[in-house]
C-alpha cells in the first residue's frame, strides 16, 4: 500500500505519538490540523523505533501526532519508478512538510521547490546537489546526514580482518541508489589495498535476496559487504538469515542486522536521525525556514559483533577485533 495515514501504523508506534491529547476549552477555535508527508523508496515496515524517535522530536517542539498533525505515508516498496508519482501526490495534497529518506529525496526535490523537505541520508547532500552547504542549505531542503555511505571501506577492512583468507568478496547494492558509484569507488580502492576481488550484486527487492546469496555460494565468495540503502534496512533480518544459511560472513551498517543474526555491523544509531527529522519538522511547522536550519551531522558510530553467528560460521573473532567492539551479542 503506497498511501496510508498514520492510523494504519498505530501498532507500529504502539500509541507513543497518540498520547497526550488535550481537550479544547469551550468556545476555543480549533487550530488547523497540519499534514506531514512521509516518502520512502522502501517501506515503513519495521520502522517502529525510527517513527517513535520522529514522534519524540516532534514532541520536543510541542507537536503531537493525532492532536496537532496527521502523517501521510507514501512508500514505493522498492520500485523507484513510483517515487515521482508518489511525490507529486503529496504536493497535490498540499502537505505542510515532506519527510524523506534515501533516493526519495531526489524525487521530492524535483516535485516541489516550495514545500519544505526534511531528509535523512548516509551520503553528502552537498555532493548530491540537494543543499548549497551544510551550514546554509538554501532552497527548501534541510535534514540530517550520517556516516553510513562513507564507512564502506572500513566495513570491508573489518570483514577482511574477520576472514583474512578470503580473497573474493561480494558487494550488495540497490541498483537505483544515487550513491552507488561513490560507495563502489571507495570500496574498490580499499579492496586494492588488501588484494581483494570485489563482485557487485544487485537487489531491487527483497525477493532478489535469495538469488543474490545463491550467486555468492556459486562464486565461493568469502564474505559480503552490504551497501547502504533503505530497502536493506527493511530486509535486514532476511539478509542476516540468508548469510548464516549460506555460510557467507556479512557486514552491514545497523545493529538490527546483527540482532537479527548477522555477523557484524558498523554504523550509527538509526533512530537519532529520525529524532532530528521530527525536531526539524516541528520547527518548520512553527515558522522556521529550511534554508536557516543547518544540516545536522550524526557522527557517532558503533562496531557490533554476534558471537553466536561467528561460531555458526566456524569463525573465531580475533581478540583485537573483540577488544574494539562496542557490543558483543552472545
Amino acid at each position: 500500500m503506497s498511501d496510508m495515514r498514520r492510523r494504519d501504523f498505530i501498532t507500529l508506534l504502539g500509541g507513543v505519538a497518540a498520547s497526550g491529547a488535550w481537550p479544547l476549552a469551550a468556545g476555543a477555535q480549533r487550530p488547523r490540523t497540519r499534514v506531514v508527508g512521509f516518502l520512502t523508496n522502501a517501506s515503513f515496515q519495521g520502522f517502529a523505533e525510527r517513527l517513535g524517535a520522529f514522534s519524540q522530536g516532534l514532541r520536543q517542539t510541542g507537536f503531537v501526532e493525532g492532536r496537532d498533525l496527521v502523517l501521510e505515508f507514501h512508500q514505493a516498496e522498492g520500485d523507484d519508478d513510483r517515487l515521482s508519482a508518489l511525490a507529486a501526490d503529496l504536493v497535490q495534497r498540499r502537505v505542510d512538510v515532506i519527510v524523506t529518506n534515501g533516493t526519495a529525496t531526489a524525487a521530492a526535490k524535483t516535485a516541489t521547490s516550495t514545500i519544505p523537505i526534511v531528509f535523512t541520508t548516509g551520503a553528502d547532500p552537498v555532493e548530491l546537489g540537494w543543499v548549497a552547504s551544510l551550514n546554509r542549505p538554501s532552497g527548501n531542503l534541510t535534514g540530517v546526514t550520517a556516516l553510513g555511505d562513507s564507512l564502506g571501506p572500513k566495513r570491508l577492512e573489518l570483514l577482511h580482518e574477520m576472514v583474512p583468507a578470503a580473497t573474493d568478496i561480494g558487494v550488495l547494492v540497490h541498483p537505483s541508489n544515487l550513491t552507488n558509484e561513490l560507495q563502489l569507488r571507495a570500496l574498490q580502492a580499499s579492496a586494492r589495498t588488501f588484494g581483494l576481488q570485489l563482485h557487485v550484486l544487485n537487489a531491487s527487492t527483497q525477493e532478489d535476496f535469495d538469488s543474490v546469496f545463491a550467486s555468492l555460494v556459486t562464486m565461493r565468495a568469502g564474505g559480503l559487504v552490504i551497501a547502504t540503502a533503505p530497502i536493506f534496512n527493511n530486509g535486514s533480518n532476511k539478509l542476516a538469515a540468508l548469510s548464516v544459511r549460506s555460510a557467507v560472513p556479512a557486514i552491514y551498517q545497523y545493529r538490527d542486522f546483527v540482532a537479527g543474526g548477522g555477523l557484524m555491523s558498523l554504523g550509527g544509531d538509526p533512530t537519532e536521525p529520525y529524532r532530528w527529522l521530527g525536531l526539524y519538522t516541528g520547527r518548520i511547522l512553527k515558522g522556521e525556514k529550511p534554508a536557516d536550519l543547518p544540516v545536522q551531522q550524526v557522527t557517532k558510530i558503533q562496531l557490533i559483533l554476534n558471537l553466536k553467528t561467528a561460531k555458526l560460521l566456524g569463525l573465531t573473532i580475533p581478540l583485537a577485533l573483540l577488544g574494539r567492539a562496542d557490543e558483543v551479542i552472545e
